[in-house]
């Protein structure tokens, strides 16, 4: 170690939505300086700080997708500039990169917003010095992130080697030999220092399984909590219980939390930072679409726009700005032991002595507000936490027996107990203290670790042709049973609190419009639009279209019909192209949306096909569809869709989720064109894919 080489530099940019490639960035930096380099760390937004054009050391970017498959919004800029068609192809000829993209295979454009900016680079003449990653949150990111970090060091390490023209071989052996050498020492060290502690802190479930079994017989119930067979949050089983951990290294603190009391300012949601624009627009309609025994309550909201210059399309999105459930964020407090504190306004400094390296204060914290109004409109308090955040509260836990099992969930060994019992439980940190009870953490953590409150989109559900100054949209009140410690039946951060805000002047779906009343004002919401859409009706109104959107999935289309119906009307002498809707729900008579307005666009002739499939009616009597979801219908007909997509130059429009009916869809369309075309499997797929690059083929689908 007397002989550390001299630091050699690599440029480290990240593109990050949720701030998750950001924390891997930090990571590789982090990791850089043990492995002999220097990672010279950026958000890609930042332009001003580095120069791709004159760079000459290696380049490392982590980008996560968002949306559809985007790159996140702090990665537009640079996109849009290497995007330049004026470029020369060889504009970064010079330039040696390794790229990792985060992604979810749920979705259709897994890990694109990477994809798009390895491809431009390559085009441009930049080159690979190490192999492209592509990590899947669907599975667990770890299960790539962690194998392509350590791969990293030694395909840096060559193109040191080579670029100096240094006798590679023989150096390379050298070099593969420390790196095997340097390895395992870091979690051999962290997995001692954890047992230490743990001995340090005596508890029951530690010895090694020869002495355990010796003991177990002589052991009273209470200090044996190893009794119970089945695992949960707080509680593992062997081989688990009993293994070795390898845990990760303790990410460093960095902020420093000062609450001040202050006297009671009036605050708003609108000084939540944001790129784009917030319009405060009043809520003029709101209607119950389902019946009340439906399983899930749907609801149309009408937004009066007349007052602001928020312009829309049909099909686009945008987003609605939402705060925290208020009793989540007062349990949190309580659980904080700062109830009493939660008017105080919070002042932030990055700690003097932090080891992190390009520390910076949490551009979604604003200064000076006070500490209920950050968890409140700042934080994803329902966030997950991610490993490194559980590796943080080891060390604020008091109780061997809780600590150990905090290790486990954020070690190699219990990727499986912390995919069950924290990501597919969608726990939340209150969950975890809640479940964790001598864990103590204090307030500059959660503010380190958990990311920013998002705002979340919906789709447009009218045009603003025929509702001029308005704009619709819909959602379902999502409800899930949370099981972490107790079962709780959540709802949804934003559909929850739109239920609450509009419940004052709601309307059952009596199909007409209400009267006004004039009781109740009209409720605010704060939205911006959402600049990346592409999910618009065709340019050549002649063009044949067919749109799936089952369930709520069906809004922009909505849109879409209404527009029509308005353009048909100005140009009575127009040629316009069919269009086929494929519609389902689970029962005719409770959540068939839009029912009414899908039979008048059916009489008129605006929607040439409706095709609707109910998935929990038994068949009966004429009107009865012959099949259960939207792709059995789609099948019905693939004579036709395949005609529309093949030989007339159509378009495919798909809305929804995103797990499981667009991934149907998806086969099925494969599945016709095989049959159809008399093609191999494989060729239709790229067929298919063909498609989605002529932007024929369109998804707006969320899971």
């Amino acid at each position: 170690a007397g002989s550390r080489k001299v630091m050699r530099r690599f440029l480290l940019l990240y593109a990050t939505q949720k701030g998750q490639a950001k924390a891997i960035a930090e990571e590789i930096c982090e990791k850089a300086f043990a492995h002999g380099f220097s990672a010279d760390l950026h958000c890609i937004s930042e332009s001003d700080k580095y120069d791709l054009k004159t760079e000459t050391a290696p380049l490392v970017v982590v980008v996560s997708t968002t949306g559809t498959g985007d790159p996140p919004d702090t990665a537009r800029k640079f996109v849009k500039e290497i995007q330049d068609k004026a470029l020369p192809i060889d504009f970064f000829a010079h330039l040696r990169y390794g790229l990792l993209g985060l992604g979810d295979s749920e979705y259709t454009y897994f890990c694109n917003g990477g994809k798009i900016i390895d491809k431009r680079l390559q085009e441009l003449g930049a080159q690979h010095f190490y192999d492209t990653g592509h990590a899947d949150d669907c599975v667990g990111l770890e299960l790539v992130v962690e194998p392509w970090i350590n791969g990293l060091w030694a395909a840096l390490t060559k193109h040191f080697m080579s670029s100096r023209e240094k006798e590679r071989n023989e150096a390379l052996k050298m070099a593969s030999n420390a790196s095997q050498r340097m390895e395992p020492v870091k979690p051999e060290l962290l997995y001692i220092e954890s047992q230490v502690e743990l001995l340090r802190l005596d508890d029951p479930g530690r010895k090694d399984s020869e002495v355990q079994e010796q003991n177990a017989v002589n052991r009273d119930q209470s200090s044996a909590p190893t009794a119970e067979s089945q695992s949960s949050l707080t509680h593992s089983i062997p081989p688990l219980s009993q293994a070795s951990l390898s845990i990760p290294a303790l990410p460093p603190e960095y902020l420093q939390v000062h609450l001040q009391e202050s006297v009671g300012q009036e605050e708003s949601q609108a000084s939540v930072t944001s790129v784009d624009p917030i319009f405060q627009v009043p809520i003029s309609k709101a209607v119950q679409l389902t019946t009340n025994d439906a399983i899930k309550t749907t609801l149309l909201v009408e937004l009066d726009i007349s007052k602001t210059d928020f312009s829309y399309q049909p099909g686009d999105a945008f987003n609605v700005i939402c705060p925290n459930s208020d009793s989540e964020v007062q349990n949190l407090l309580e659980r904080l032991q700062l109830t009493d504190r939660r008017e105080y306004c919070v002042l932030l400094k990055i700690k003097a002595d932090t080891k992190k390296k390009g520390a910076a204060l949490p551009q979604h914290i604003p200064e000076g507000r006070s500490l209920q109004f950050i968890l409140t409109w700042c934080l994803e308090i329902r966030a997950v936490p991610k490993k490194a955040l559980l590796r943080a509260l080891v060390d604020y836990t008091s109780d061997g027996i809780e600590k150990r099992r905090l290790q486990e969930l954020c070690s190699r060994q219990g990727a499986a107990d912390y995919s069950r019992f924290v990501r597919d439980a969608h726990a939340s940190v209150l969950d975890l203290l809640l479940a964790f009870p001598s864990c103590q953490p204090p307030l500059s953590l959660l503010l380190e670790h958990l990311p920013k409150l998002q705002p979340r989109p919906y789709s447009c559900a009218s045009s603003n042709l025929s509702h001029p100054g308005k704009l619709h949209f819909i959602f379902n009140i999502v409800e899930f049973l949370s099981n972490t410690t107790v079962e709780v039946l959540r709802k949804g951060v934003c559909t929850g609190w739109l239920a609450m805000v509009v419940a004052p002047i709601l309307h059952p779906n009596t199909r007409v419009s209400p009267a006004e009343d004039g009781k109740a004002p009209a409720p605010e919401i704060s939205i911006c639009p959402r600049t990346t859409n592409f999910f618009h009706l065709p340019s050549d109104p002649s063009a044949p279209i067919i749109m799936v959107g089952p369930g709520t999935g069906i809004a922009p289309f909505i849109g879409f019909l209404q527009h029509r119906e308005k353009l048909q009307e100005q140009h009575p002498e127009g040629h316009f192209g069919a269009t086929w809707l494929f519609f389902g729900c689970r029962h005719k008579d409770r959540d068939y949306l839009f029912r009414e307005e899908l039979r008048h666009f059916h009489k008129r002739g605006i929607l040439t096909h409706l095709k609707v499939s109910f998935s929990r009616d038994a068949p009966v009597g004429e009107e009865a569809a012959p099949v259960k979801y939207v792709q059995d219908n789609i099948q019905l007909h693939s004579e036709q869709v395949a005609r529309v997509l093949l030989n007339e130059s159509g378009y495919i429009y798909v809305c929804g989720d995103a797990k499981n009916m667009a991934k149907d869809v998806n086969d099925t369309l494969v599945e016709i064109i095989s049959k159809q075309a008399g093609v191999e499997k494989l060729e239709a797929m790229k067929r298919l894919a063909t498609l989605k690059e002529e932007k024929r083929y369109l998804q707006d689908i969320w899971s």
